[in-house]
């Protein structure tokens, strides 16, 4: 995985670069051309050498994001002639922290044992931004065997309430 990673970050610092003025409409396009990019039958048809670049470039137009401008087609044409088609999903990755850098926002994970319904999360949001010092993208996925509380994980910093990292810490207390 960290070579894709590391495959995927110059192609997303340079598309970065061009598209500066106006990110936003460049993460919608990307985001599509992505999810196109990460269908297995397109990866397997674009490997094929009997295809050719432009039999692929019709093909992922035709059933992706429309009126991409002209830097979305550089920017596809540039990986399919690269063959790097697949590493696409990575660069929207890598594309989208580098937009929430420049914005000031973090990723946040929230891990809860039970769904969190909109106005709970959004007073969540409020608490945990205080507490990480920035604004929060907040992402919910549900995970059972926390019993209670959340964990939230922003970056390499983790903040754990869960019922079972009490019961740990018990655990540890009492055995020690």
């Amino acid at each position: 995985m960290a070579e894709i990673a590391t495959i995927a970050r110059p192609y997303a610092e340079a598309l970065f670069q061009v598209v500066k003025a106006d990110v936003t409409q460049a993460a919608q396009w990307l985001d599509g051309l992505a999810v196109v990019a990460a269908d297995e039958g397109l990866l397997q048809y674009a490997h094929d050498p009997k295809v050719g670049h432009d039999q692929v470039m019709a093909l992922i137009t035709q059933v992706g994001p429309k009126n991409l401008p002209a830097v979305a087609v550089n920017f596809l044409g540039m990986l399919i002639d690269n063959g790097r088609l697949s590493v696409l999903p990575e660069i929207a990755k890598q594309f989208h922290a580098l937009v929430n850098a420049m914005q000031g926002v973090r990723q946040a994970v929230v891990f809860s044992p039970f769904p969190i319904e909109p106005k709970a999360l959004g007073d969540l949001t409020q608490v945990i931004e205080k507490r990480f010092g920035g604004k929060l993208q907040v992402q919910v996925a549900l995970e059972p065997e926390l019993i209670g509380g959340v964990r939230v994980v922003v970056g390499d910093e983790v903040l754990d309430t869960s019922v079972k990292a009490r019961l740990e810490q018990m655990k540890v207390a009492l055995t020690a």
